[in-house]
């Protein structure tokens, strides 16, 4: 059977740019006409996916399958780590729960999840013709290597070359990039065919004679120099540029505040909001830095109990209660709905144990399970109070990723009809409060722009359009920008000729 041939993306750091990188090339791939699939063994993120077949993985492969023009698959991504505290993890593999570990227990047992991984890789590799593979962190944690299967170790179980990109903004890349290559092993040190300078502002031809000391010290070629680009694509990490974003938009209508809990996941719900020119999203920590917004945004997190005390503790409920006695518009994604619930219990233990009052602006329930929802869903929104009586109606639809059920007490309406029968979400009846478990309800245009006009006309602004764009479009333009970046300041010929000479020399 013909196996796919194979390159490999690390980076010196994380955050190099390493899924930038991978998607770029899954790109120009399959442009060219190549079917191309990327490959992650371990991811670490609470961005995550859930595929049409039921299965989570993290969302940076989902972005590179879209680069590659293939569906998601679970495949791509065998192992996520999904942090529920600062040493220890939800363990995923093969896109369902296996275990909840704590770091020292997942470090002993990851050389069990071998055959998993081998078996994914080969089974994708087996279909396509190419199959683009991307690293974690740093390829040179000198005290990891013994138990590495995501750098090093699956460049040798794929038998696959390695293109090593360096991030020049942060400052030391020329350190960065030869200490990275000093610190392998000279079997290691052979797999790595070319050097990429990621994130550059400036006139290139200053670096030029770094560049070839970089070369002569190294042995390896630099591949090309790649400029600080405004490419907007979906990212996953919590080091994610966006997140820094605190201040308003100068010139925005819409004031949007997103509540940046600790432990934040699905960011990418509201990367639509970025593409209505009337909006400025914004994230928020500290109680002083939220204002007067128009919509106060509760996103999901990986541990709903331990974020709202922190909400608690540090005066962020306390606000947000303010902001609604003056009419705010306010609503809970995931598991910040299940805090705008009265209560939350935790019987068997998902997060510790225990229960807690909630927020109490919505009126219903929740009890966490042992077993996690996990499905795409469709479905129509409800006929709602007058303030949102225009999204009446529209379609709606997204993925669920949860371990709790919410009980309604009966006092606010449903927010969405599923396709399947049952009800999602909750809208009081004044229109102010509204929450889903829908991951992604906001990238239908359809959904959106009846609350920002909403919004608008609320704050004296009617005359402005807020208009989304079509996300799916608008992902195939980045996408595209980002080949032609690679293809301009990369030398595609001779990751080709790494490409077919790896596998001839292999």
């Amino acid at each position: 059977m013909k196996r796919a041939k194979s390159i490999m993306v690390m980076g010196t750091m994380s955050s190099s740019g390493k899924s930038f990188v991978t998607a770029g090339l899954c790109r120009i791939f399959h442009q060219d006409g190549f079917r191309t699939a990327p490959f992650k063994s371990q991811n670490m993120a609470l961005n995550s996916y859930i595929t049409k077949d039921g299965y989570e993985m993290g969302r940076a492969q989902v972005m590179q399958a879209e680069a590659a023009g293939i569906a998601p698959d679970v495949r791509m991504n065998p192992i996520l780590l999904k942090p529920t505290s600062e040493c220890g993890s939800q363990v995923i593999v093969n896109g369902e729960v296996l275990d909840t570990m704590r770091a020292t227990e997942y470090y002993r047992r990851k050389q069990e999840m071998i055959p998993q991984i081998v078996r994914a890789y080969d089974s994708l590799a087996a279909e396509n013709d190419i199959i683009v593979l991307e690293g974690a962190g740093s390829p040179a944690e000198i005290n990891l290597k013994s138990v590495d299967i995501v750098n090093m170790g699956m460049a040798n179980l794929s038998d696959s070359p390695v293109i090593l990109v360096g991030d020049i903004d942060r400052g030391g890349v020329f350190a960065s990039l030869y200490g990275t290559v000093a610190l392998l092993e000279p079997e290691e040190r052979r797999r790595i065919q070319g050097i990429v300078i990621n994130k550059f502002r400036g006139d290139v031809s200053i670096l030029e004679s770094g560049l070839r000391m970089l070369e002569n010290l190294t042995g390896i070629p630099v591949l090309g120099v790649l400029p600080y680009a405004p490419i907007d694509l979906d990212e996953e990490d919590s080091l994610a540029e966006r997140l820094t974003q605190h201040g308003k938009k100068q010139g925005a209508a819409l004031d949007i505040a997103v509540i940046r809990l600790p432990h934040i996941s699905n960011f990418t719900d509201f990367d639509i909001f970025d593409s209505a020119e009337a909006v400025s999203l914004r994230y928020v920590t500290h109680p002083a830095e939220l204002g007067t917004p128009d919509w106060v945004i509760l996103p999901g997190t990986k541990s709903t109990m331990a974020d709202l005390r922190w909400m608690r503790q540090n005066g962020m409920e306390a606000k947000l209660l303010k902001l609604h006695e003056k009419g705010c518009l306010i609503t809970g994604i995931c598991g910040g709905f299940q805090m705008l619930g009265k209560t939350i219990s935790d019987p068997h233990q998902a997060e510790g144990g225990g229960s807690m009052r909630g927020i109490g602006l919505l009126a219903m329930d929740t009890v966490f399970s042992t077993q996690k929802q996990r499905r795409q869903i469709q479905g129509q929104v409800c006929q709602l109070p007058e303030s949102l009586r225009a999204l009446s109606g529209a379609a709606a639809a997204g993925y669920e990723i949860h371990m709790g059920q919410s009980t309604s007490q009966g006092v606010d309406v449903p927010l969405l009809r599923l396709d399947n029968g049952e009800t999602d979400g909750l809208c009081t009846k004044d229109g102010q409060v509204f929450g889903t478990y829908l991951h992604g309800v906001f990238d239908a245009p359809e959904f959106l722009q009846p609350i920002l006009q909403m919004l608008l006309q609320k704050n004296g602004n009617a005359e402005i359009t807020a208009q989304p764009v079509d996300r799916a479009a608008y992902k195939e333009t980045q996408y595209n920008r980002l080949a032609e970046l690679l293809r301009e300041h990369l030398d595609i010929p001779k990751i080709y000729d790494i490409l077919n000479q790896w596998e001839s020399a292999s």
